[in-house]
């Protein structure tokens, strides 16, 4: 045995001053103490003293024997693999040593560091550890039990999935009945800690656990209602687990389970209230949510909407009773980091404008993001939300009675939450609700100009949700008026109503496309206003429903007098901030959606954007590549830069078309793609790709030179597992194909076999599927000789994934290449001509040459077969096929 190290007392001394220091709130000392303490790692022994302080120092006060402890975490999370071998032995008898220490934060503290030490693989190289925790339970001694619990809680939180392997021979054999004993302890903080230690194998269906699944179900029961607040929270989420994992254990009790969260969703501690408000939102999305609470609705409803209003707390929270702080600047805090949304080409559908992917924008998130952002309220109004899509109009039954009253209540946290109600039933209730809409939409109208900001601002909300039904009425009726008090509102002297109003706005615009032209002035008029007045969080979700609006309306924006409305403040902010500001994303963003809608009204701006864009991309690239041969020197790029930069030049080349020559004549752009299109990360090659066939439509002289290089790359990710990288290289390839022609023939073979595996796959998404077939069909019409010889592989798919979408461009040159390809090989398309059929009859209005074309190939098939089985045939036809055949192709 080594004799017991012993400190210096000299450095001893040292390290408490520093501990001492560390504590201290001003910045410059905590940076000193930081750069000693990573001097002072360069001792072996140094680890020694922190843990000599935290259980051993008695004499020192708690807070700076914790710290010592928590310092030591931290090298033991940067630095354990070159710990001395008597250093982390000596750390770890210490640990087991004083788990039980007598003060909770110190025996916490240790609890840690076991977990930190544990899951640096050293489960495996720390054999006693599990055994002497398991032994220490069954101590006396209440410290020593608690804090034994404590670390193997933690233990079971961080390491759940190698507890559960074969490396360590299934410890949880052992642990889990053991855990299960504890339920019925005395000590409330010892039967939550047991629950706690269980609760983590339940959802990975933990072999061990589902073994013993009965029990831990009775014990859960008759831990039910324990007067420990922090019991029955673990008892509600173990609960909501099992509802995923192992509903067939909790139906013969369904009843009393509900019965139970009825009860818990009302708690008086708002931690297990929130708790079980969960188990409303998990049972929704079971199927057997219907038959299961359709008895208990009439309860659940009441509950679930009491649960919706601000509680005091929220309200001092969220400065409740500030009504006008639009002159104070944002806490930089509070910004949430934005999410840039990639391009992802897709095509137009009958009857709507440009298909929007279901994008879940208006979720119950939006109305109060700054507070604790999962409480009582969101979970109450999301809950409400999934059942309503549940039950419909059943619900609306119980929910009408109650909204009657809170809508026009005289105290504001009442009738704001009967607003919130409203606006959370609206996706699942809608049917049932028009009826009452014709007063309810004026009423909500008007309480956008209540007196309380958070009226105001929820009321933003609840409209937008109800955006597409305005849309639907004459526009005088509801959309005038609707507009007008919101517009009002994105100029509000509270910030909380601005940015609710402006989220409202942009969802509005996407409802409402061309129904705005005739209010654009007014429209531009507010929102450049809005410019001036806004603070920094709110400027990003300005940006946000300028470029909306452009979407929405495209090129009627296009007149001069709005031109030089909304360019000026645009451009003023494009030149003040730096290349390094996240702010630019939102930016390029809304820059991109008004370049794509001015189209040649953005000729004066395009040269300084069109320049800045090649920049970032250059240095995000310069920046990647020096972080990639010193990393230690250079950190890694952000290179959202990068994707936005380059999604502002697909913005261009679609708006500006051939004027965009020149710029990239001028240009290194090409290269630059060829590295992003290789780029590791899979948004980087997914713009780069959207670039690439907007190039190509905007100036193929240029892309030609590098078809070559560029060929290979695009057929290695024709992989459907990256849908939207995979998309955009399809759609490119499409693209190149017409500027290519026939040239295309010695490329054909690098991409036709993945393409027709991509047409052919189950559960493909609707979009990849129709660019697919776009560029099938283009790669068949320009070399028939290729592609013709498989069409039997892919004509059904085909069909049918190209019978909705709208007669276009795209459209025009797929079919045109299928006719020829048919003409090339006719028996490729015998079994499925019924399919085909149907295709042609998707059209609207062929150009003349393309209608001839199907003429022929319908008459050669109805000649071919003869006139008998031709009816046979077309008799299958459902009726308004048929009808459109005769009368458009006289067949």
């Amino acid at each position: 045995m080594e004799c017991e190290w012993k400190p210096d007392e000299q450095g001893l001394q040292q390290i408490l001053q520093l501990l001492k220091e560390s504590q201290s709130p001003d910045t410059s000392t905590q940076r000193s103490v930081q750069q000693r303490l990573e001097q002072l790692n360069q001792y072996p022994d140094f680890n020694n003293y922190l843990i000599f302080v935290l259980t051993k120092l008695k004499s020192e006060d708690e807070p700076t024997r914790s710290l010592s402890g928590l310092i030591l975490k931290n090298n033991v999370k940067a630095h354990y693999q070159n710990f001395p071998n008597g250093v982390s032995e000596f750390i770890k008898s210490e640990c087991l040593e004083n788990v039980g220490d007598a003060s909770p934060l110190i025996r916490a503290t240790v609890g840690i560091l076991i977990t930190t030490i544990a899951s640096k693989g050293e489960l495996q190289n720390w054999p006693e550890l599990l055994p002497k925790l398991g032994l220490l339970l069954d101590s006396e001694d209440y410290n020593t039990c608690e804090g034994a619990f404590g670390a193997l809680q933690k233990i079971c939180e961080d390491s759940a999935e190698i507890l559960d392997s074969d490396v360590l021979d299934r410890p949880l054999n052992i642990m889990i009945p053991k855990f299960l004993q504890f339920f019925k302890h005395s000590s409330p903080k010892i039967r939550s800690h047991a629950i706690g230690c269980v609760n983590q194998f339940i959802i990975s269906r933990t072999q061990a656990l589902m073994l013993h699944i009965d029990p831990f179900i009775e014990n859960l029961f008759a831990l039910a209602t324990d007067e420990e607040a922090e019991v029955r929270k673990n008892v509600c989420r173990a609960l909501v687990m099992l509802l995923e994992v192992r509903l067939d254990r909790l139906l013969p009790h369904m009843h009393n389970i509900i019965e139970y969260m009825l009860q818990r969703t009302q708690d008086q501690d708002e931690n297990v209230a929130l708790e079980a408000c969960e188990f409303w939102l998990t049972l929704a999305e079971q199927p057997v949510c219907k038959e299961a609470l359709c008895g208990h609705l009439s309860q659940l409803t009441p509950v679930l909407v009491n649960g919706m209003k601000y509680s005091e707390i929220d309200i001092i929270l969220l400065k409740g009773d500030i009504e006008e702080d639009e002159a104070i600047p944002d806490n930089e805090q509070d910004i949430r980091p934005r999410f840039h949304r990639s391009r992802t080409v897709a095509q137009q559908h009958e009857g709507d404008g440009i298909e929007v992917e279901e994008d879940e924008d208006d979720d119950l998130d939006d109305d109060d993001d700054t507070i604790s952002d999962w409480n009582l309220r969101k979970c109450s109004a999301a809950a409400l939300d999934v059942l309503a899509n549940v039950f419909r109009e059943e619900l609306l039954l119980h929910i009408l009675p109650l909204l009657k009253e809170l809508l026009f209540h005289p105290e504001w946290v009442v009738k704001e939450s009967g607003i919130l109600v409203l606006g959370a039933i609206a996706e699942g209730c809608m049917q049932g609700m028009i009826a009452y809409l014709p007063e309810l939409i004026p009423h909500l109208v008007q309480c956008l100009s209540d007196k309380k900001a958070l009226v105001r601002s929820i009321t933003c909300w609840t409209l937008s949700r109800y955006a597409h039904w305005v849309v639907g009425q004459p526009p005088d009726t509801y959309l005038k008026p609707l507009m007008t008090e919101l517009l009002k509102r994105i100029l509000d002297s509270n910030k909380r109503v601005q940015e609710a109003a402006c989220s409202a706005f942009a969802t509005l615009e996407e409802e409402a496309c061309t129904e705005l032209v005739p209010y654009l002035a007014f429209i531009l008029d507010t929102l450049v206003f809005a410019f001036n007045k806004y603070q920094h969080k709110n400027l990003l979700i300005l940006y946000d429903a300028i470029g909306t609006l452009a979407d929405s309306v495209g090129h009627h924006l296009n007149k001069p007098e709005y031109i030089q409305m909304l360019m000026p403040p645009l451009i003023q902010k494009w030149n003040q901030l730096k290349d390094e500001d996240k702010d630019l994303f939102p930016l390029l963003e809304c820059l991109s959606s008004v370049a794509t809608a001015l189209q040649s009204g953005f000729l004066p701006y395009c040269e300084p954007v069109y320049q800045r864009c090649v920049n970032l991309v250059q240095k995000t690239l310069a920046q990647a590549m020096l972080h990639q041969s010193q990393p230690d020197q250079y950190e890694t790029p952000d290179k959202d830069f990068m994707i936005v930069a380059l999604d502002l030049l697909s913005g261009l080349a679609e708006g500006l078309g051939g004027t965009i020559e020149q710029l990239v004549a001028r240009s290194n752009i090409l290269t630059l793609m060829y590295q992003c299109m290789q780029d590791k990360m899979p948004e980087v090659r997914q713009s780069s790709f959207a670039l690439l066939g907007d190039l190509t439509k905007a100036c193929f002289q240029h892309v030609k030179p590098c078809i070559a290089d560029f060929m290979p790359i695009l057929g290695t990710n024709l992989n459907p597992e990256l849908i939207s990288v995979c998309n955009n290289a399809t759609w490119a390839i499409g693209e190149i194909s017409i500027q290519m022609g026939p040239e295309m023939q010695p490329y054909i073979a690098m991409v036709l076999h993945q393409l027709v595996e991509i047409i052919n796959r189950p559960n493909t998404p609707k979009t990849l599927l129709e660019n697919t077939a776009i560029t099938i069909g283009r790669l068949g019409y320009v070399c028939p000789q290729e592609v013709a010889p498989m069409l039997q592989q892919f004509i059904r798919p085909w069909c049918t994934s190209l019978r909705n979408i709208r007669d276009n461009e795209e459209k025009d040159s797929a079919f045109r290449g299928i006719c020829t390809m048919i003409s090339v090989n006719p028996g490729g398309v015998v079994q499925d001509f019924i399919f085909f059929c149907d295709a042609v009859a998707s059209w609207v209005n062929p150009k003349e040459d393309l209608r001839e074309m199907f003429c022929k190939i319908l008459h050669g098939f109805k000649n071919q077969v003869g006139e008998e089985n031709w009816r046979r045939f077309s008799d299958q036809f459902p009726m308004p096929l048929k009808e459109r055949l005769a009368s458009f192709y006289g067949v």
